[in-house]
Order: C-alpha cells, then sequence, then structure tokens
C-alpha cells in the first residue's frame, strides 16, 4: 500500500479552496497512472495542509470536508468514479482527540494520519470518537 500526502500551505489556503485545488492536482498528478492501474485498494489519500502539521492548528471540519470533496471530485474526473468512491481520503492536520468528531463526521474524510497524538495516550480516544462517527 501506498500513501500519498498533500497539501497546501498557508498562504494558499487563504485564497480559496480553487487554490487549493490547484496545489493538490499538482501533488496528485504523478499518482495518477498509478491510482488507474492499481486502484483503490493499494493507494490511500492523506491531505494534510502544511500550515497544520505539528503545529496544532487544524482544518475546520468545513474546511477539511470541502477540500475532501474536491479530492475525491477531481480523482472521479481524472482516474474514474469508482476509484473516487472507493479510495479512502484520510485528514492529517493535527488531527487529535479534540477535534476527531467533528472531523470524523465529515462525509468525505474516511479516516486520520495521526502524527503527533499517536505517540500519546489520546490516540485510543481519537480512534474511539473516529469509530463512533463513522458507526
Amino acid at each position: 500500500r501506498v500513501i500519498l500526502a498533500m497539501g497546501e500551505p498557508l498562504p494558499i489556503r487563504e485564497k480559496g479552496i480553487d487554490a487549493v485545488m490547484e496545489v493538490c492536482k499538482e501533488n496528485l498528478a504523478p499518482g495518477i497512472p498509478h491510482m488507474k492501474e492499481y486502484g483503490a485498494e493499494k493507494i490511500v489519500i492523506a491531505y494534510e495542509p502544511v500550515w497544520s502539521i505539528g503545529t496544532g492548528v487544524t482544518a475546520s471540519p468545513e474546511q477539511a470536508q470541502e477540500t475532501h470533496k474536491a479530492i475525491r471530485a477531481y480523482l472521479a474526473e481524472a482516474v474514474s468514479e469508482e476509484f473516487a468512491a472507493a479510495v479512502r481520503i484520510q485528514y492529517g492536520g493535527s488531527a487529535n482527540a479534540k477535534n476527531a468528531a467533528a472531523l470524523g463526521a465529515c462525509p468525505d474524510v474516511d479516516g486520520f494520519l495521526v502524527g503527533g497524538a499517536s505517540l500519546k495516550p489520546e490516540i485510543k480516544d481519537i480512534v474511539d470518537l473516529l469509530a463512533a462517527a463513522k458507526a
């Protein structure tokens, strides 16, 4: 399996979703042929906004959902609708026990790529909150 992580710096986020998606498309482009060849079972996409990595600042649930939905729509065009529906798109920007329930409730957020919080006891809470949100 491969995790393709991507995301934008803060000045791009501040320009809005169209600018964010330009960066995401650039990040995804080298992987498109592999997505077509290997399918969703072998590839995980991680949306990890650069401005949130290790900062404790996270995208709002609305920002995360908007971006994940746009990524999925792009993948439907660039790869296939089947791929886009099946691929796991995880959120990776400072996910923690405080934001796991709200982010996990977003329909296009399929899980988390957890960094520093994975080394803390709160990882159990993150897993439990995500499981409850997706139940």
